[in-house]
């Protein structure tokens, strides 16, 4: 045990950088898991490994400019009323897509207390998913 301390405080230098480095490692993962929202990569996978049902929160309007394909319209003013008769498989994971991805966080509370427990944002919105190259559909 002597041996031990005697190495720490001979070397502290590099026990400062050690624990330095780890720190800035693992805050941007627990500041990600905190928010709560997907990657468009994780998006992707969890369409194409999990079959994800799409909701876009958008108005009618904007949803018709442009969205993930397949992804089903239930504007936010509406979604408390009008998700369980869209997405009746509540098992299924959900992915909820706005914009930017500030409206999908509140839409991912909504449809939790609806019972939707595997809900997710779209980080970024759609914007995100535009700037990772992937398709979109035009109503």
């Amino acid at each position: 045990m002597k041996f031990f301390f005697d190495f720490v405080i001979a070397n502290w230098v590099l026990f400062l950088v050690a624990i330095a480095s780890g720190t800035m490692l693992f805050f941007p993962m627990v500041q990600k898991a905190g928010q709560g929202a997907l990657s468009a990569e994780g998006a992707v996978q969890l369409i194409n490994r999990q079959r994800a049902v799409v909701v876009d929160i958008r108005a009618p309007e904007e949803f018709a400019t442009g969205h993930v394909s397949g992804a089903r319209n239930v504007p936010l003013d509406q979604l408390e009323a009008k998700l369980a008769g869209t997405v009746k498989n509540k098992s299924l994971p959900l992915l909820i897509v706005c914009a930017s991805g500030a409206r999908a966080q509140r839409a991912v509370a909504v449809a939790k207390k609806l019972g939707y427990e595997q809900a997710q944002a779209l980080g970024g919105g759609l914007k995100s998913w535009k700037d990772a190259n992937l398709p979109l559909e035009k109503a």
